[in-house]
């Protein structure tokens, strides 16, 4: 029981945020593809591939993340009590989890097209890149969008098996949602991330850290509007939408308050804000 514990606070499968963030995106991409193709079947069982996948994923990105950052998770309040920053798994056997979690994502992942295959392992490299990205660059959120987000692309080419300029903007769009949700989550460490050397929006726009994000939000909102321009209109697509671009507008209301009990909460939401929008394109197939 004790090592189901550990095993757990090591993937985080008790903080459901963050497989949630990696899905939405996948759940964009494929009802997107859905309103093209139309094949409700495909659509629904490959919706469950992707959240599994995205499960699978994500616990396996955290155990390498944390294995790679054991010596600076100890130097920092939120983070040293992890279970391999606390020593309390050993290198090996988080290696071995890493391989088991990764070898069942290979197996939903041969599900697929070939084409959409070529594309996950590719997302393979950007995974396991991420981790360094902090340490070299004051960037690594926006190389967190590249990677969480390339589930957009996969997700419509594995219905539609080729790559179009209209999911392209969408991934695009979801890359600023990223850079924005995680800056305002980076915000919670900026004290202890700038005392042992470590990079992030959060510390490079800290004197204007509420007009990054808004910027941020704003394109995306931009970019979707723009997508979906011969869309919006008097239907349930737009009111899906207004909740939406309303939920990001109380994300910035919020973090100008500058309260940093508040930056997980304002994080969490974005939850809700993934769930809108995937409403919102999901109800163009009406």
């Amino acid at each position: 029981m004790q090592h189901l514990k550990i095993f757990i606070e090591l993937t985080r499968l008790n903080k459901p945020i963050g497989f949630m963030l990696l899905f939405w995106p996948c759940s964009w991409g494929l009802s997107y593809a859905y309103f093209i193709n139309q094949n409700l079947n495909l659509f629904l069982s490959y919706l469950i591939l992707f959240f599994l996948g995205s499960i699978l994923m994500r616990s396996a990105g955290c155990i390498f993340n944390d294995i790679v950052d054991k010596d600076l998770d100890k130097k920092v309040e939120r983070t040293k009590k992890r279970p391999i920053a606390a020593g309390k798994i050993s290198l090996k056997l988080s290696f071995i989890y890493i391989f088991t979690l990764c070898s069942i994502a290979f197996l939903i992942l041969i599900q697929f097209n070939f084409f959409t295959i070529i594309l996950g392992l590719g997302s393979m490299f950007l995974a396991f890149s991420y981790p360094f990205m902090k340490r070299f660059t004051y960037w690594p959120q926006l190389f967190l969008g590249i990677t969480f987000n390339w589930g957009i692309i996969m997700a419509w080419t594995a219905i539609n098996n080729n790559l179009t300029t209209d999911i392209i903007v969408l991934y695009v769009s979801a890359i600023f949602w990223t850079l924005g949700y995680d800056t305002i989550y980076g915000a919670q460490d900026m004290s202890d991330d700038e005392i042992i050397g470590i990079k992030s929006t959060s510390i490079k726009f800290k004197d204007n850290i509420n007009l990054f994000v808004s910027t941020c939000y704003f394109i995306m909102v931009l970019l979707i509007c723009y997508l979906f321009r011969n869309t919006i209109g008097y239907n349930i697509f737009s009111i899906f939408l207004a909740i939406f671009i309303v939920s990001l507008l109380c994300q910035l209301f919020m973090f100008k308050k500058k309260e940093k009990d508040l930056y997980l909460k304002i994080f969490k939401s974005n939850n809700f804000t993934g769930l809108f929008l995937f409403l919102s394109i999901y109800s163009m197939s009406f």
